[in-house]
């Protein structure tokens, strides 16, 4: 089957020349298909929310902005080796390359310099950022151990609702040969709704589970039971 001259090899059609002899712009390509969890906000959390909270305007309904995942490590000051395993399991987990923090100021109690490594952070938006909260809500957090729901008291007051994970063991793409040791994750959602009844709404249609009023979360480790001494 013959080319197109003006199609370029990956398919995406190149510049052409006008009649006036000046090259018009290249075509976009398509856009990529939209995740399962987005087709799912678009189809049935919407319509959801709408009849909830009454809105007039579609732009009115809450969406996500982004997603930001920070790791702190303090043990880099000591330790250069566990920047780069933190960075890789970072990746692993998000599908994108973090960042490094450095300290902007210096402590001497933790022996610490300005400057120095002290933690990692990824933003995510767009299609990743809704396929990591898929992968989030559906497959890691239900590996975690008792778990019971996500703590619903920890939004901000302005819509955005952020998430503390003891282990990045909970994800399936982490394999626990390959990790050092366990390290916690800060996940932070922020959306564009004005109060917290909102945007807990809004992740509970897409799939967030949030434990129950008056339920305390269960600790990673359970406590031996008390033995009685015979007499």
């Amino acid at each position: 089957m013959a080319r197109n001259p003006r199609e370029s090899e990956n398919g995406t059609q190149s510049a052409e020349p006008s009649q006036n002899g000046q090259t018009k712009p290249a075509r976009p390509a398509p856009p990529a298909e939209k995740s399962r969890l987005h087709q799912r906000y678009e189809r049935d959390v919407v319509p959801a929310l709408v009849r909830d909270f009454n809105y007039q305007n579609p732009m009115q309904v809450p969406r996500l902005s982004k997603v930001s995942v920070n790791v702190g490590v303090g043990e880099a000051i000591a330790n250069a080796k566990a920047l780069d395993a933190t960075v890789r399991d970072v990746s692993i987990i998000t599908g994108q390359k973090p960042i490094v923090k450095k300290a902007r100021k210096s402590i001497a109690q933790f022996k610490l310099r300005e400057g120095q490594n002290v933690g990692v952070m990824v933003t995510l938006r767009g299609e990743r950022m809704w396929e990591f909260l898929d992968r989030l809500m559906n497959a890691a957090l239900p590996r975690t151990r008792d778990f019971r729901g996500v703590p619903s008291r920890s939004f901000d007051g302005r819509g955005n609702f952020t998430l503390g994970l003891r282990e990045q063991l909970i994800f399936p793409e982490i394999s626990y040969d390959q990790v050092d040791r366990a390290r916690g994750l800060e996940v932070s959602i922020i959306t564009t709704a004005s109060t917290d009844q909102e945007a807990r709404r809004l992740l509970e249609l897409l799939g967030m589970p949030f434990q129950r009023e008056g339920e305390a979360t269960p600790a990673v480790t359970a406590r031996r039971p008390a033995t009685r001494r015979r007499r």
